[in-house]
């Protein structure tokens, strides 16, 4: 059995993917939630829900203890003090093996005009998200750090990878799709460890999104 703590699980990437995990029945999730409201309220049946904040020490101690995997999907000015307080809880408990989205962007790896387009209207916002990569990859942990295009709502599985290193490829991507990739790694924890994947739906290439 597999123990999955999903830390902002109410948002909408995290609302996809708590529904894909329930279908796998050697997963048990943990779901940390400010407000439980934002939630379906048909979570299934291998998920229990808690309720607090990731910077409240002692709850995220007890939510951390006897995980085998932490899916973040965080956000907010203080982003990276957030990141630290999972790292920290992290390494007190014996946790190894991290999933945080982030954001594309964060290495100035977007090419073209998009990338000029995302720098002026996103730039400013990256900062506490690199930073927040940063700290993940110094972090000894086997992390995962997932980079998504801008997130479109339509109800398709259709993306592509790219890695560190790498430019970025295309300008949007569903939220199904970076729910689908992060279920995969879930379910296989051996999968893209130690990288920073940048995720696109293929030929949506432009120079910003569809919907800007």
């Amino acid at each position: 059995m597999t123990k999955v703590l999903i830390l902002g699980a109410s948002g909408q990437i995290a609302r996809w993917a708590v529904q894909m995990l329930g279908e796998h029945a050697d997963i048990e999730q943990t779901l940390l939630v400010r407000d439980p409201k934002k939630l379906s309220g048909h979570e299934p049946s291998n998920a229990k829900v808690v309720i607090g904040n990731v910077l409240d020490k002692k709850l995220l101690k007890d939510a951390m203890t006897g995980q085998d995997i932490v899916y973040a999907n965080l956000t907010g000015e203080d982003l990276d003090k957030q990141a630290q307080a999972v790292i920290a809880a992290m390494q007190a408990a014996g946790v190894k093996r991290l999933v945080f989205v982030l954001s594309l962007g964060i290495y100035d790896e977007v090419p073209g005009k998009f990338g000029a387009w995302n720098n002026a209207t996103i730039g400013e916002d990256l900062k506490p998200f690199r930073r927040t990569a940063d700290a993940i990859e110094a972090s000894g942990l086997d992390y995962t750090i997932v980079r998504p295009a801008w997130l479109m709502d339509e109800d398709e599985v259709d993306y592509e990878l790219t890695r560190k290193g790498e430019p970025f490829k295309g300008t949007v991507v569903s939220r199904r799709s970076v729910a689908d990739l992060i279920t995969r790694i879930i379910a296989h924890p051996g999968l893209h460890v130690g990288e920073s994947l940048g995720v696109n739906k293929p030929r949506s290439q432009g120079d910003k999104p569809y919907f800007m």
